[in-house]
């Protein structure tokens, strides 16, 4: 798995797009979209991925928006090749909200693109088609860049990392405490991250596990349908009334808050369509406040790559009623937002790289 931590753009240069796209119209749509951005630079164009290889030693963008579906050469395979000559070249990816799409959407997020949007579909004009892109895109693209009058700094090399036990926390008294729930919140880069943690879970694990991943509808359902195939333990995407049950893993539908409700003996997902928070629906805050509410210190939250500080308030409920917490280093997040935003705070017990995570919460539970 390849990590893009966030680059520092030089002072007085913008951050230059080439945009991938057979359709004239989707071309001249993200280019008007993006030009709002006095950051951004529109350095060129292509129709296919035959023509957008050429260009790129040409252009020298700092990101590409790579559609999917284009003849010739494909998105896909478009983007092998990117990653075979330009592995630190950052890869956003165009994909219809469709079955197709988001199953071509998920390998290319395993083959290394670093994110991607679906594209605006009936959304009925052309200022709601430019709104969708200023507010989905352009936040894409900047969360991987940093503008500094300073001239960029050397890209440390990435060493392996080991996980931090967090000083002045070494002998909590709730690490102690039986852990009953999994509580994991991730974004950008999560398809790879959930990929690498649960194949390292044994099938006997001794708790549930509750998910919240950003994505839209559909690609929820596929994502639980590939981390079943590649794991031990079974996902599937909540419905209502689905119950939370040990050995298990359940993930939040796109377009839908999930919270954990008692019922009877036992303990279920309740899905609801109230506002998104912090513009997020489903949110990691609100999947969090429910855990705190049942479980309170018998939890494990683990907050994982991603954009935004979704899950920080959470965090901080389940803190409040003695759970413990795991997040994410740097250098293994393809976005420290999330997990940095927790771990900048001293709300995580432990941090650690990706692939010591699983370690972490098998230890605890």
């Amino acid at each position: 798995m390849a990590f893009l931590t966030e680059r520092t753009i030089p002072a007085g240069r913008q951050i230059r797009v080439l945009i991938v796209d057979d359709s004239v119209v989707i071309r001249r749509l993200i280019t008007r979209a993006l030009s709002e951005d006095s950051d951004l630079e529109i350095v060129g164009t292509a129709s296919n991925g035959f023509v957008a290889l050429a260009k790129i030693p040409q252009l020298n963008p700092d990101v590409v928006t790579l559609d999917i579906e284009m003849p010739k050469m494909d998105g896909l395979e478009t983007l092998r090749q990117i990653r075979k000559l330009y592995p630190r070249l950052c890869v956003i990816m165009f994909s219809t909200l469709t079955e197709r799409g988001a199953a071509k959407t998920l390998e290319a997020l395993s083959l290394g693109a670093n994110d991607y949007v679906t594209k605006a579909a009936n959304v009925g004009s052309l200022d709601k088609s430019l709104e969708k892109l200023r507010g989905e895109l352009t936040p894409r693209i900047r969360q991987f860049f940093s503008l500094s009058a300073a001239a960029p700094a050397l890209a440390a090399p990435v060493l392996a990392a080991q996980p931090v036990l967090v000083p002045d926390q070494p002998a909590r008294r709730d690490w102690g405490v039986k852990k009953e729930i999994i509580a994991i919140g991730v974004s950008t880069g999560g398809p790879n991250a959930l990929a690498d943690i649960f194949p390292r879970f044994p099938a006997n694990l001794p708790c549930p596990i509750v998910i919240v991943q950003h994505m839209p509808p559909i690609f929820t359902r596929l994502l639980a349908q590939r981390l079943t195939n590649c794991g031990n333990i079974p996902v599937e995407e909540a419905q209502e009334g689905t119950p939370i049950e040990r050995g298990k893993a359940v993930i939040a539908p796109g377009g839908f808050h999930m919270v954990l409700k008692q019922s009877g003996t036992g303990v279920v997902a309740s899905l609801e369509q109230s506002p998104p928070v912090n513009s997020c629906r489903p949110a990691v805050d609100v999947l969090f406040a429910s855990v705190a509410a049942l479980y309170g210190g018998r939890a494990l939250g683990v907050i994982l790559t991603g954009m935004g500080q979704d899950g920080f308030n959470g965090v901080k409920e389940i803190k409040a009623k003695g759970a413990s917490v795991i997040a994410q280093d740097k250098a293994t997040s393809v976005v420290w937002g999330m997990p940095g935003f927790v771990a900048q705070a001293g709300l995580a017990d432990v941090i650690a790289p990706i692939d010591k995570i699983a370690a972490e919460i098998i230890k605890r539970v």
